[in-house]
């Protein structure tokens, strides 16, 4: 299962604004209730496209709706390259209005199967050949994104754009790195949770610096809402916080801790080579592929419901630098807690969870307090 850490919105991926796994879409916007009402006054899309060599795609947005055409893609396109231009041909008609918009890229790249065109593997011809495909994938995206980016102010709008970029989760196994971080992608050890992110916005960023501020993509939500200056009526509770003092370089540590939890329960599995293959035959054939099931089935709550009291899976909490771990053991009838501090132990070795009583026990009692927020999210009570 994927790790999880998100606020209410996100966390329950059935009431995500957009859902990466889907095509793209936005889901329930009646439950983000003033935020919803304030951003229906804005233009919205999300480009979405997973990994091919021959890249095809349909990209659904509401108000507005685009459609990438296969015919128009030749044969070998990067599929960074053409959600760029997907976006852009979108934004272009976005900018000439009068509205604010949102525009979500998601980059299938760098995921398996990985292939890359062939003119960005060949630049890691010396590698093995799994690793030329994932560089070369990486190059694409790259790419991609300066041509984004530097498209910004052919359309007037650099000035007065956000540019947000981040990743999904950590390094891989094999290809990826993680600095020297322990675990991967998968894991609540810093090697599966660390991303890079970068954020660019000229009238309030006028020169480059870094953060070691411990940020989260559910921090986008509230960041954009103080910006966007909406305060909603009947909020959920979030889990996030607004980044705007640490954009404005006023933010010098987390206010908030952060929990995250690799739930035991089977994810939803998202065969892409497989997917775009039979949307290309549709599509093709003049049709488009059935909504799959689990985007059908997504505002379904589940049933039977989660039991508040049973947290099984590895969960972890981190305050600032303090980083507690809670992992149950295989046969579920002891839990062991580990506490590791970050700053002095980034590759969390040193257990000093015995000589931190104090400390344990409280960030214990958060962590299962958010733990039962966190399921009761999930049955819906953060919506009702």
């Amino acid at each position: 299962s994927d790790v999880c850490s998100s606020d209410r919105l996100a966390r329950d991926w059935r009431k995500r604004l957009f859902d990466a796994r889907a095509d793209a879409w936005i889901d329930h916007p009646e439950r983000l209730d003033g935020f919803a009402k304030q951003l229906r006054t804005w233009r919205f899309a999300s480009i979405s496209l997973t990994t091919t060599e021959r890249v095809i795609a349909s990209a659904i947005a509401r108000p507005a709706a685009s459609i990438i055409d296969p015919a128009a893609l030749a044969e070998g396109s990067s599929m960074p390259a053409a959600a760029v231009d997907a976006a852009l041909d979108w934004m272009q008609t976005a900018a000439r209005g009068e509205k604010p918009f949102l525009a979500v890229v998601w980059f299938g790249s760098p995921h398996s199967p990985h292939r890359a065109v062939e003119e960005d593997r060949a630049l890691y011809a010396n590698q093995p050949k799994n690793l030329q495909h994932f560089y070369g994938e990486i190059t694409g995206m790259d790419r991609a994104f300066g041509k984004l980016r530097d498209a910004l102010s052919p359309l007037g709008i650099r000035e007065n754009t956000i540019l947000w970029y981040c990743s999904d989760n950590g390094a891989l196994p094999r290809v990826g790195s993680t600095g020297g971080h322990r675990g991967n992608k998968g894991k609540v050890y810093e090697g599966g949770l660390l991303v890079p992110a970068i954020l660019e916005w000229p009238p309030e960023i006028s020169s480059p610096r870094t953060t070691n501020v411990r940020c989260n993509t559910y921090d986008i939500y509230p960041t954009l809402l103080e910006i966007a200056g909406v305060a909603p009526e009947n909020q959920p509770p979030l889990d996030g916080i607004s980044l705007l003092p640490l954009i404005r370089g006023k933010m010098k540590v987390r206010t908030k801790p952060m929990g995250f939890w690799d739930y035991p329960t089977r994810g939803i599995s998202t065969p892409s080579a497989k997917w775009m293959g039979d949307l290309l035959k549709a599509q093709q054939a003049g049709g488009d592929l059935e909504p799959d099931s689990s985007s059908q089935n997504a505002a379904e709550l589940p049933n039977p419901a989660y039991p508040l009291d049973q947290f099984p899976g590895h969960a972890a909490w981190v305050d600032g630098d303090w980083k507690l771990h809670r992992v149950p053991a295989k046969n579920g009838k002891q839990v062991n807690y580990q506490l590791f501090n970050l700053a002095k132990d980034m590759a969390e070795k040193k257990d000093i969870a015995a000589v931190q009583p104090e400390r344990l026990t409280r960030m214990k009692t958060e962590l299962a307090a958010w733990q039962k927020s966190v399921l009761s999210s999930l049955n819906g009570g953060d919506y009702r």
